[in-house]
């Protein structure tokens, strides 16, 4: 990656308080360095996204986001955001409760990186922080648009 690690922002996008908390914990119990900024739905996320440079999440940066939630879901949410050629280049990786084959359909439709299923067994979310790490030092991220 071209910046520093703790360049690095992420933006959360997740309804549910308990799951924002149990992410957040991972990542600083393994002393992920990233920025983390949270958003409750897909209207709040593309508000964040939009914002003037003040206010706009920085690049490089990474969406995780939920399916299920209220006002705009995260299918919605990803058409939107394919649908605004200022941040339809944004790398989302989908970590929701949903294993429904045409929620991944669909989600993979909109291009995500990837599709994480939650696990009851997960609750530390380490098998985010597994994937999260090595995206970050490994993977080359697009230079912002001009």
């Amino acid at each position: 990656m071209n910046s520093e690690a703790s360049d690095a922002n992420i933006l959360l996008v997740e309804d549910d308080e308990t799951d924002r908390e149990a992410v957040v914990r991972a990542f600083r119990r393994h002393n992920l360095p990233y920025n983390i900024h949270l958003a409750k739905d897909g209207e709040e996320a593309l508000a964040l996204l939009q914002r003037g440079a003040e206010a706009k999440i920085e690049r490089p940066y990474l969406i995780l986001l939920d399916l299920n939630m209220p006002r705009m879901n995260g299918l919605e949410f990803l058409k939107a955001l394919r649908k605004d050629s200022s941040i339809a280049n944004s790398i989302v990786i989908v970590f929701t409760t949903s294993d429904n084959i045409s929620d991944m359909r669909a989600a993979y439709q909109e291009c995500v990186a990837g599709y994480l299923v939650k696990s009851i067994d997960d609750r530390d979310c380490s098998g985010l922080v597994e994937l999260i790490r090595p995206y970050f030092e490994h993977v080359e991220f697009p230079p912002e648009q001009t």
